[in-house]
This record gives C-alpha cells, structure tokens and sequence, in this order.
C-alpha cells in the first residue's frame, strides 16, 4: 500500500488547485495524444471555477494529496454512476494516484449500490482503463470547449 499519499473528500477551498492541476496536467500530459490547439481548448474548460465548485457539491468528489497537503490527483463520480473526472497532477504520474483515487471511487459505487461505472476517457488515459476492467463501447467526438476531441465512452459493470 503507498503511503506517501492519502485520499480525502475534495473541499470548496481547494477549487483554484483542483483548476490548476486539471489544466497542468492536460497541458503537459494530455499532448502526447492531442494537437496544441486542441489541449489548450480542453484546459481552458477549467477556467470556470464555478464548475468545480458545483461538482464538488454534487459529485462524490475526492482528492489524493501528498504528505505536504499538496493535491496530487483528484476523481469525482455521480450518484447515477459518471465518472467525471480522473486526472494525476503532471509531476506524480506513475506513482499509484490514480489505482489508489479509482479504487476509492470503485467502492464507493459497491458500497452506494452503482452497479455500472461509465466515462468519457481521453486516448491517454483508455489504457489505464482497459487494465482495470472498463470495456469501450464507442469512440466519439466531445465538446470541450470550442473544439471536438476524440475520446472513448467506456464502461464497467452490470447494464441494468
């Protein structure tokens, strides 16, 4: 078990870092994958704070911060089972964040009674997906903000 992080529900006060990681890391990580034109549409989805914060009243929204109370990756799931959001701060890639946020956000939905997880997964992040078990069900263009991305509908779980 890693020990150098914990995962904690996201708080109002943390939605200018939440921003900043979100765009850092689709910046940074994202672009081995997607234009420059199309990561700068994508982060610019997070200037909107009000957006976070409303996610983090609505959604099960957690945080994985390091041992400097520094947040280092973030998730948040619906009550219907959308995975919203799953990003690993650009610096802490490969260190377990996103296992450790996925399988909080995997037994919340066991404990709540979600029986199917879906998501719209970026083309960086499907791999990690498919090794955890989702199953894409189709490849699709999303808005972001201006442009259309592709990314994946993928899904884990009983159809109800």
């Amino acid at each position: 078990m890693n020990t150098d992080f914990t995962i904690r529900t996201a708080r109002q006060s943390d939605t200018a870092e939440l921003s900043d990681l979100f765009q850092n890391t689709v910046l940074t990580i994202n672009k081995r994958d997607y234009s420059q034109a199309e990561v700068e549409d994508w982060a610019s989805c997070g200037n909107d704070l009000s957006r976070i914060e409303e996610m983090i009243r609505t959604h099960y929204f957690i945080v994985a911060v390091n041992r400097q109370a520094q947040i280092v990756g973030f998730s948040s799931i619906t009550k219907q089972g959308y995975l919203y959001s799953m990003f690993v701060h650009k610096d802490f890639q490969g260190r377990g964040i996103a296992s450790m946020l996925l399988d909080e956000i995997e037994q919340y939905a066991n404990i709540t009674g979600i029986m199917r997880i879906m998501s719209e997964v970026s083309l960086t992040a499907r791999p990690f997906f498919e090794k955890r078990g989702y199953i894409v069900e189709k490849e699709q263009k999303r808005k972001a903000n201006l442009l259309s991305l592709t990314n994946f509908w993928m899904a884990k779980g009983e159809t109800k």
